[in-house]
């Protein structure tokens, strides 16, 4: 049974999708470190140690192992359904400037020309994003999450989103084919039906898991950024995704009005602005030029190929082989003739090899079918004669 999805249209304005991370992103510690493990007994070193004993022990995702004991943990001590999850988003910290950040940018994108869309790509629990103050901020947060049975208790996951899937959402977000299970992902774009092509995409994140969705960024012309935490200033991270290549910029996580990365931001979205203005005319000259083919078969379009060769030929052996497709055509114009004399009394060098056999015999068919030779057939016409009596 087919499914209708709905999808996004391209905009008017050039969209600027900007995609965060979440833990050490937007907040500075994981979300289950910020009082769900703690309420089941757990210290934080020991949950996440026996978490990754678990996922290596057993050949299994580690998310998929941190969901598993995040749900055997709260058995008999924390009801486990999605309201009790975003009980604890709200508990969440965030970064500084991180509440007021996204309708800044927006509006600022708004005041030069762009439409600033926000995302989560996170391998953290969704249900504690959204219980977040700035879950409304985001068109869509793709991250891990859970199936609840028909009380609301969760006992199955439902996604699971790991440093490698991750990219699989910037192709969802570059088509604007939003929804996890649109197989529309997989069809076909031209480039100018791109909703965010690659390079109006920003991916901030803050460590190795966030390697393949910065690099796949990087190389398609967009904007990867590497955070730190404000208050540590530890910069190993950024400093090593720096060396290898993954990012183009690192900053503070500090989002607030001012500072660097608020400042980075702006600039990105003025430099969208510009690009995109040029990108403009391209496809529109592009667009021109595919109708005007429409107009023409592909005879036509050969002999157009074929002139331009001949007027910038600049060797003997080119000349020739040019000379060679030339006479497969019976049908010449009469602008077309006058063009070919034009180019042989103005390339010297085609100019110069009018006695050899194939490029005479090329011309004198050209100029028999004149019925009043032009100025620049005459001088064709000398010069073959020239080089007959040489």
């Amino acid at each position: 049974m087919s499914t209708e999805y709905k999808r996004e249209r391209k905009e008017e304005k050039p969209v600027l999708a900007i995609c965060y991370d979440f833990d050490k992103t937007l907040s500075p510690d994981d979300m289950q470190a910020q009082g769900f493990i703690q309420s089941v007994g757990y210290d934080v070193e020991t949950f996440w140690k026996k978490s990754n004993g678990l996922a290596s022990g057993n050949d299994m995702d580690q998310n998929l192992a941190y969901m598993l004991m995040m749900q055997q943990a709260a058995e008999g001590k924390k009801l486990f359904t999605r309201g009790e999850l975003m009980k604890c988003g709200k508990e969440v910290v965030l970064f500084p400037g991180v509440k007021d950040w996204f309708k800044r940018i927006c509006t600022y994108g708004e005041e030069h020309g762009v439409l600033v869309e926000h995302y989560i790509i996170s391998s953290g629990l969704k249900e504690m994003i959204e219980g977040t103050d700035v879950a409304g901020e985001f068109k869509k947060i793709y991250a891990s999450s859970f199936f609840y049975n028909e009380k609301g208790v969760a006992i199955w996951p439902a996604q699971v989103v790991n440093y490698t899937n991750k990219t699989q959402f910037l192709f969802r977000i570059e088509k604007g084919v939003l929804d996890i299970n649109d197989p529309g992902v997989n069809d076909s774009f031209a480039p100018d039906e791109m909703r965010v092509p690659f390079r109006n995409m920003v991916y901030i994140g803050d460590s190795d898991t966030d390697v393949p969705c910065m690099k796949l960024v990087n190389v398609n012309g967009g904007y990867s950024i590497g955070v730190y935490n404000a208050d540590t200033k530890d910069k190993t991270k950024v400093y090593k995704m720096m060396r290898e290549n993954r990012i183009k910029y690192y900053a503070p996580a500090d989002y607030s009005e001012g500072k660097e990365l608020d400042i980075l931001l702006k600039a990105i979205i003025d430099r969208t602005a510009e690009n995109e203005a040029l990108e403009s005319r391209f496809y529109a000259y592009k667009r021109e030029q595919t109708d005007a083919d429409k107009q023409t078969n592909e005879t036509e379009r050969e002999k157009v190929d074929l002139l331009i060769k001949l007027e910038n030929s600049r060797s003997f052996a080119t000349t020739h082989a040019v000379i060679e497709k030339m006479r497969q055509i019976t049908v010449w114009t009469k602008d077309e003739t006058e063009n070919l004399f034009t180019i042989a009394v103005n390339n010297s060098q085609v100019f110069y090899i009018l006695g050899d056999m194939d490029v005479k015999a090329f011309y004198q068919k050209l100029l028999n079918g004149c019925k009043v030779p032009s100025e620049n057939a005459e001088k064709i016409k000398a010069r073959i004669e020239e080089t007959d009596r040489l």
